[in-house]
């Protein structure tokens, strides 16, 4: 929404149905704070929480007493900015299951607000919550990464690449074990970019992650979601592990890297697409496709 009065009518009309009542929470994703005068008048200070991504505009705001979060830098869509800030306000106990939420964001290049959604905490992210709180995870693990690689498997698994299925495996957390109990298969086109220009929480890295899962081997990701490594062959041969009839290298592979490590892998059937999580050595999660397009 590149018109000034466009925008400031929009936000007006944003701020006026954030009053309501029935609205916990008011969600602000930008890098660019709203005036005090535009806020001046109206009961929402309690509700505010701005999502930014820059620190030092969170201490700005901190020190006018209102409350923000930070948010990685990357070039989501709108959509994906509003839901990393949810997942961030979830994360520091801002809001919680049953919360009514008006949320405005707009492009990063622009810091214009052009997008209104209103969510109710609990509903719109309610599978992909169940999906990531079935695993149990430890504490170290980010699940915001977590969220976001089983997506990402579940794209490759339904998608493939250019009309193939594919399988693969995603290995996360515990990355020093892991690289220990591995070896490179092939070139790492990971290798020498910037930890903060491969982080999975960085949508072009997703879709990265996507194309190189065409390379044999296992993807290593850590727990903060930095992508180490793809094309890695798991050396791990537990006789502990136990899969399933009918499940094949792929995942005997993924069941025993995750009983010798404190790490947990996201596997993608060739065969089916089928998603499969294993952690100490069992599938602790599976999800099946339902409109596979391969």
């Amino acid at each position: 929404m590149a018109d000034a009065k466009l925008e400031r009518e929009f936000v007006r009309s944003a701020l006026v149905l954030a009053g309501r009542a029935d609205v916990d929470r008011l969600v602000i994703v930008t890098d660019r704070p709203l005036a005090p005068s535009e806020l001046r008048g109206r009961p929402l200070k309690k509700k505010l929480v701005y999502a930014v991504t820059d620190e030092a505009i969170a201490d700005q705001l901190a020190a006018r007493k209102t409350t923000a979060v930070v948010i990685p830098p990357y070039d989501y869509t709108r959509v994906e900015r509003i839901k990393v800030a949810l997942v961030a306000c979830r994360s520091e106990g801002l809001v919680r299951d049953g919360d009514s939420i008006v949320a405005l964001a707009g492009m990063a290049q622009d810091k214009s607000l052009d997008t209104l959604i209103r969510v109710r905490i609990g509903a719109e992210q309610e599978e992909e919550r169940v999906r990531v709180d079935a695993i149990g995870l430890a504490p170290e693990f980010s699940t915001q990464v977590v969220e976001a690689l089983i997506h990402a498997a579940m794209e490759i698994g339904a998608q493939g690449y250019e009309g193939h299925p594919l399988g693969t495996i995603l290995v996360v957390g515990d990355a020093t074990a892991v690289m220990e109990k591995s070896r490179q298969l092939t070139l790492n086109p990971f290798q020498g970019v910037s930890e903060t220009d491969r982080n999975c929480l960085d949508p072009a890295i997703r879709d990265a992650v996507k194309t190189f899962a065409v390379l044999d081997g296992a993807f290593v990701v850590r727990e903060d979601g930095v992508v180490l490594a793809a094309g890695r062959y798991l050396q791990s041969v537990s006789t502990e592990v136990h899969v399933p009839m009918g499940l094949g290298a792929r995942h005997s592979a993924a069941a025993a890297v995750t009983s010798e490590t404190r790490a947990i892998a996201i596997t993608v059937s060739q065969t089916s697409g089928t998603v499969r999580v294993f952690k100490e050595g069992e599938i602790a999660l599976e999800l099946h496709q339902t409109a596979r397009r391969i």
